[in-house]
């Protein structure tokens, strides 16, 4: 199997992000506004105070992403407890283009990065570009949208792939629309498309195999309720996670009732910072603590009683005990069998004075 592209790294804004840089979350408000300026800048804040580096809504006119009789996911006619078609329910949280100015504004002022999502296609690309955003995240449901992703990519900005619905195969297809337009800065997210995603169908493994077989980072987008599974992606080695979130579980919307509360975001979040410290350093040797207890921990070959000029060595007058300041126990059994060289009081570190070779 490939190895994994441990050197790789991304800008987006202020952050680089890698296998060893801290993990990136993004804070998936979403369409959680619900139309609505006060609640946009509301999430943004609850963002920002849980310490996620970005807060991302999504960008779009409902006749821009459906047709008209689009019926609605399964999982959305049972959030919203009614039936209606896709188009009508998109209308409802649209995010006006008059709010965005105060939105990222409000970002820079908390100092978390703004992103959105172009669900609309190549016209809320253009938009977002006129907003100078930082990178590009593209849903699970645009992955085979190759016109839409090479037309983004030509702007040479990061892009976020969403990868839920898809194989391998494809997910390696629109990698390729993208680096031929030269644009190389490229993060994967592995995602299970179902809200909530039930355990079964996290397959956290598959986000390993996509490490070890594209070249470029991978992450992961976490559609299920709690913050178990985003912890285990950080165990993984999850470069970037993202997470939809609410103020409130109970507000009406498509999206609320499998999005994490303010204060689950911060206890994941924190989990996150805490599981990236302990993964530390590839590296296997000790650490500096370690290295001031090594030699009050580590053991010597020492007398165990008396031993007489001329007396052989042997098990029963020799042992292992600590300090870590004498002979390595490695020699134990090259000294058994050898001649002492001088008298040895018992419970005495041996050295290569004590025998002869």
């Amino acid at each position: 199997m490939p190895t994994r592209q441990d050197n790789l790294n991304i800008q987006i804004g202020d952050k680089r992000i890698s296998y060893h840089d801290e993990v990136f979350v993004i804070a998936e408000a979403g369409v959680n506004h619900n139309g609505r300026l006060n609640l946009a800048l509301k999430l943004v804040d609850a963002a920002a105070q849980a310490g996620a580096h970005a807060v991302k809504f999504q960008t779009f006119k409902a006749h821009q992403v459906v047709v008209k009789k689009t019926p609605m996911a399964e999982y959305q006619k049972k959030n919203i407890a009614r039936k209606q078609s896709q188009l009508a329910m998109l209308k409802k949280v649209e995010l006006q283009e008059a709010f965005y100015d105060k939105i990222i504004k409000h970002c820079k002022r908390r100092k978390i990065i703004f992103l959105s999502t172009p669900h609309g296609g190549f016209e809320s690309i253009d938009f977002l570009h006129s907003l100078d955003v930082p990178a590009y995240k593209f849903g699970s449901g645009d992955l085979n949208n190759t016109p839409v992703l090479q037309y983004a990519a030509r702007f040479g900005k990061p892009m976020i792939l969403g990868t839920g619905m898809s194989t391998l195969q494809e997910v390696k297809n629109a990698i390729a629309v993208i680096r031929k337009t030269g644009n190389n800065k490229i993060i994967v997210l592995h995602a299970t498309t179902n809200y909530p995603c039930p355990p079964q169908e996290v397959n956290l493994q598959s986000m390993v195999t996509m490490m070890h077989a594209v070249r470029c980072l991978v992450g992961y987008s976490d559609h299920t309720l709690g913050i178990e599974t985003s912890s285990a992606a950080v165990a993984l080695k999850a470069c970037m996670i993202e997470k939809h979130f609410t103020l409130n579980k109970k507000l009406p919307g498509p999206d609320h009732k499998c999005s994490a509360e303010p204060k689950e975001l911060q206890t994941l979040i924190d989990r996150i910072r805490y599981i990236h410290t302990i993964l530390g350093s590839p590296v296997k040797q000790p650490n500096p603590s370690e290295l001031r207890m090594l030699k009050t921990v580590r053991k010597s070959i020492v007398t165990l009683s008396e031993i007489k000029k001329d007396e052989f060595f042997t098990p029963k007058n020799l042992g292992i005990k600590r300090p870590g300041t004498g002979l390595d126990p490695k020699y134990y059994y090259r000294i058994i069998g050898k001649k002492a060289l001088q008298n040895i009081r018992p419970d005495v570190l041996l050295t290569k004075k004590h025998y002869a070779e």
